[in-house]
Parts: C-alpha cells; sequence; structure tokens
C-alpha cells in the first residue's frame, strides 16, 4: 500500500487492494493493538475517515493519466459521517469501499465511502460512511 498512497510507516494504514477500477476502489483493514490511532477498546470509529481518505488516494494512484504523471491529492472535508459503533475490534478484518460520486476537471471530487465486514452487504450492513471532499492535483 505504501506504494499507493503518500503516507509511510505506520501512518500508511491500510492492509491491500482487493478490488479496484475506474469508479471504486475495495481495501482491506485489520486493526491492531500496535495501530496508531489503537485504544483499550480498539480503534475509535473515527478513523475510518482516514481509512476511506487513503483509499480514495490509492484509487487515484491507480487512475492512467495523461502523459504518465500521477496525481497528489488532500482531503478537504466529510460530510454526513454516521456509525453504528464507537469502536473498532482489534485482528477484525474490514473492508472499505470508496465510489467515485463526482470528478471534475479542476480536480474537486466527491467519494462515497463506507466501512463495512467483509462478506456483508456494504449498503446495509456497514459499519460508518461518509462522504468525502476531495482535491487532486498533478504531483510535482
Amino acid at each position: 500500500m505504501a506504494s499507493l498512497v503518500p503516507h509511510q510507516g505506520p501512518m500508511c494504514l491500510l492492509d491491500h487492494v482487493i478490488d479496484a477500477n475506474d469508479r471504486h476502489i475495495v481495501v482491506a483493514v485489520t486493526p491492531s493493538p500496535e495501530d496508531l490511532f489503537a485504544d483499550t477498546r480498539g480503534i475509535p470509529v473515527q478513523v475510518a475517515l482516514e481509512w476511506m481518505a487513503q483509499a480514495s488516494a490509492a484509487w487515484s494512484t491507480l487512475q492512467p493519466r495523461e502523459g504518465g504523471t500521477p496525481r497528489q491529492g488532500m482531503l478537504l472535508g466529510a460530510r454526513r459521517f454516521e456509525a453504528r459503533v464507537d469502536h473498532l475490534t482489534f485482528d477484525q478484518p474490514l473492508e472499505v469501499r470508496v465510489s467515485v460520486d463526482t470528478l471534475a476537471d479542476s480536480g474537486l471530487g466527491t467519494f462515497d465511502g463506507v466501512l463495512y465486514r467483509p462478506g456483508e452487504n456494504p449498503e446495509h450492513g456497514w459499519l460508518a460512511r461518509a462522504t468525502l471532499s476531495v482535491l487532486q492535483t498533478t504531483a510535482g
């Protein structure tokens, strides 16, 4: 994952890509007691926002660009964050799906993110969800 997101070491929070295409990405993450944001109850569910942001960055890196120039991005904000749990259990595999909602030529975009357990329907079995606003810029 370190080759797909701009974070290194303990800030690279995702495990691997499960599926990706030109409209979405699904990534795996397994909360661990060694994680940077771990506390005695698990991982606070708000960390799912960072997982979604890193998933959107990975999606962007995987997209072909004119001239082969990669794009960098930044999270501008999140809206409609909802969670059904307060903490995420250690060592329980999870999946994050981030889907493109809008993406303008200017680089402004919105992504719908959802956190769920593998095998669950993300639309109904979600643990957390949000809409992310991002800005993609040309690297350089």
